[in-house]
């Protein structure tokens, strides 16, 4: 038998039939320690609320990543005759990459956390949350007047989705190790992005 914790805080800790994961060791790598700084993002410590303090680190990482994309495609199209759209699909692909970076390192710092702390999808490991709120946040429109109602409805609906955790998030959360723990919140972050497109498509008509 184990405990199984979770980053959200809506969601506490159960006993499941997994075997525990491993001992804690005393002593730890330069991997580890790494391993720790990426689950974690600096707030998985936080005492209250950590999945919500997760959150918020995706939307700062989705900012500076769409930030630093917009002003790359805005300022190598001024020679080329870019578009908005040139500049909107060069955005959205850096931005996927970018998902796929974080949830791979997020993959393998989760599991070596979950080994390190002897529990299973240990409460402090909030890497899932910012994947998960990255991802919702993908369909906020470039105009700003729309930007600031779809990226709080973003926030609203992942952390709905994230504790709700509808098909097939409950079912892939029960995954090995560090995929298990990113798999849900992926899962919630593609609900919540498809609400937020729907949302900002019904907003033209409205």
């Amino acid at each position: 038998m184990a405990i199984k914790e979770s980053s959200d805080e809506l969601n506490p800790p159960v006993v499941t039939t997994d075997a525990v994961v491993a001992k804690v060791r005393i002593t730890r790598t330069r991997k580890d320690y790494l391993a720790l700084a990426i689950a974690t993002c600096g707030v998985g410590y936080l005492p209250l609320a950590p999945g919500t303090w997760g959150s918020l680190v995706g939307i700062g990482v989705y900012l500076l990543v769409r930030g630093a994309a917009m002003k790359l495609f805005f300022d190598a199209g001024a020679g080329r005759n870019f578009n908005l759209l040139h500049v909107y699909y060069g955005v959205i692909a850096i931005e996927l990459v970018a998902i796929f970076a974080i949830s791979l390192a997020g993959t393998w710092a989760a599991s070596r956390t979950e080994k390190l702390s002897g529990k299973k999808d240990p409460g402090k490991v909030v890497i899932d949350e910012v994947a998960g709120q990255f991802i919702a946040l993908i369909p906020v429109p470039f105009v700003l007047g729309t930007a600031w109602w779809t990226a709080i409805l973003a926030f609203i609906l992942f952390r709905f989705f994230d504790i709700v955790k509808p098909y097939p998030a409950r079912r892939l959360e029960s995954l090995e190790a560090g995929l298990g723990i990113m798999a849900d919140d992926i899962v919630a972050g593609v609900y919540a992005a498809i609400v937020v497109a729907l949302a900002v498509v019904i907003s033209w008509f409205v």
